[in-house]
């Protein structure tokens, strides 16, 4: 059997005049152009053997955002598997950013299937600070577990 593959990432949340909001991306590519619910995930990437997950989550930061993972406190918010088997383990930080500037990396892939064309796509279309209702809505459905976690570490 062959293990899991495995992503970390930083769950950015701020406190407003109307509450907490969390900072969530849109996934870049073909697939999820049109999609909203389950199309939003927290900034995270895949890691190997050998790699921390705490240094995978800082590193994937800067790669989807183009822009360094903040520091402060970091809150372990644990890991979820996700419905494609991927466990994936996140940290919340309490930070601002302005989502406008974030500078997302890319990915390539055929495009459409099987025409031989390769094209770039950015690995988060959109970047938005979603209040906890609104993400719940979108995120990748096993990923809400840590909306969950973040409550009870912020209420």
């Amino acid at each position: 059997m062959t293990e899991p593959k495995r992503s970390a990432g930083l769950l950015l949340f701020r406190r407003t005049g109307q509450g907490v909001e969390v900072l969530l991306g849109h996934m870049g590519g073909p697939f999820f152009a049109k999609k909203d619910a389950g199309a939003w995930s927290v900034p995270k990437g895949e890691y190997e053997p050998g790699e921390t997950a705490w240094a995978a989550a800082r590193r994937e930061f800067q790669e989807e955002l183009g822009l360094p993972a903040p520091d402060g406190e970091a809150v372990a918010l644990g890991e979820v598997r996700q419905s494609n088997g991927k466990i994936v383990t996140v940290w919340a930080i309490e930070a601002d950013l302005d989502p406008a500037a974030a500078v997302p990396g890319t990915f390539t892939m055929e495009w459409p299937p099987r025409s031989g064309r390769i094209q770039e796509f950015p690995e988060l279309d959109r970047v938005a600070w979603l209040s906890p209702h609104r993400a719940r809505e979108v995120i990748v459905k096993a990923q809400a577990a840590f909306l969950d976690r973040l409550a009870e570490h912020t209420d």
